[in-house]
């Protein structure tokens, strides 16, 4: 850059930078680059009450764990974040080889995301960065279904609520479920779906909208995500219970 120059770099050009470094670093180190995971994680938390994602967890943050599981079973992660978050975010989430800035929607997030990912990935799971109690073995889960052949893979539990329509209409919650991620596609139909511009609360359901087939797999009850305050003493509790169990030998 020229001295004096007041140049800035825009956000394509950090995109592109970013995700070419994280290819160089595959490359250099042998490790295949199959599966890769976007993390989205550049909502404003209003419900929250503020940026959920950066809450402290377990000797760490929501984001950082969620980050940290995506990184143990997948071969690249990209995170995203408020554009005001990008350079902390480098320099403070282990696990994370690219990361980029959202956008105004869920969908622009994942988008901008999904388009971070090296070409050569095969497999792509996007996972909320507010899941941060997701395990290794539901990502492995999910890829597993992809490459047995579905376009998509959805991890689901049952609901254990009595549910009723607006109306007051009884609703069969055997017909039911509740979705949670990470959600796992084949990296090209994906790539088209989320390119077509539509927006959905989940990426599965752009995916189903392009015809492609999503297949169910089963989620983990303790798999929530934090929303509230509360949610987040129920996810530190479920914590706490799970490394408890872990010095007991799991019983």
């Amino acid at each position: 850059m020229l001295a004096g120059s007041s140049w800035v770099p825009t956000p394509e050009f950090e995109r592109r930078t970013a995700t070419v470094r994280a290819m160089d670093n595959a490359a250099s180190s042998g490790a295949p680059a199959r599966v890769w995971c976007v993390v989205v994680a550049a909502g404003s938390g209003r419900r929250f009450g503020a940026p959920k994602q950066f809450a402290e967890l377990g000797g760490s943050t929501v984001l950082g764990h969620s980050v940290t599981t995506a990184a143990q079973a997948c071969d690249g992660v990209v995170v995203v974040v408020p554009a005001d978050e990008v350079e902390a975010c480098r320099a403070m989430v282990p696990g994370a080889d690219v990361v980029v800035s959202g956008g105004s929607t869920r969908s622009e997030s994942s988008r901008a995301g999904v388009e971070a990912v090296p070409d050569e990935a095969e497999v792509i799971l996007v996972h909320d960065g507010a899941r941060p109690l997701a395990t290794p073995g539901l990502f492995t889960r999910v890829t597993a279904a992809v490459d047995g052949g579905a376009d998509g893979a959805v991890p689901v539990v049952p609901l254990a609520d009595t549910i009723r329509d607006r109306e007051g209409t009884l609703v069969d919650r055997d017909n039911l479920v509740a979705i949670q991620t990470p959600q796992g596609f084949v990296a090209a139909t994906l790539r088209d779906a989320v390119r077509g511009g539509g927006e959905a609360t989940d990426d599965a359901a752009l995916v189903a909208e392009a015809g492609g087939t999503v297949e169910f797999v089963d989620g983990e009850s303790a798999n929530r995500k934090v929303t509230t305050p509360e949610d987040l003493v129920i996810a530190q509790a479920l914590m706490q219970r799970a490394g408890l169990q872990a010095e007991r030998g799991g019983n």
